[in-house]
């Protein structure tokens, strides 16, 4: 199991902890002194009173919470938002409410999951022609919808 190393910004923030033996993710709580309102249509900065140390070779996905989304029509708008490893900084949520009505975040509501991921590096290597498939150039629905 990796280890990453977590610190409270706050001595009140609960540290994120996998729900189940079976969960990829794990939910992040808004850390607020007083309710943000997220009108629709618009977005909100959640901050969550957490930093991480991420190892070199890892990310953290931020997702949004399935319950928020369906339900009540919450989700975050940079899915999925991407801390990098040689980031110190506090973890922060950007909700979109996509709904007709006001929604209220408070303190301790949890807000999104982050998911550890590793991260492959690559080395781009410029030619002047690619490899030829039977899709091609295809995209945005190319392949139909049935």
């Amino acid at each position: 199991m990796t280890k990453i190393l977590i610190k409270r910004l706050a001595k009140d923030v609960s540290l994120p902890k996998y729900e189940t033996n079976g969960s990829s993710g794990m939910d992040l709580a808004a850390n607020i002194e007083k309710s943000i309102n997220i009108n629709p249509g618009k977005t909100a900065i959640i901050p969550t009173g957490l930093a991480v140390s991420i190892p070199n070779g890892f990310e953290i996905q931020i997702r949004p919470r399935s319950g928020l989304a369906a339900k009540m029509n919450i989700t975050v708008l940079n899915t999925p938002g991407t801390i990098d490893a040689d980031y110190r900084g506090e973890i922060k949520v950007i909700l979109i409410n996509l709904s007709d009505k006001v929604f209220v975040v408070e303190k301790g509501l949890r807000i999104a999951q982050m998911v550890v991921c590793p991260i492959i590096k690559v080395h781009l290597e410029e030619v002047n022609e690619l490899n030829n498939t039977d899709r091609g150039e295809g995209g945005f629905g190319s392949t139909g919808t049935k």
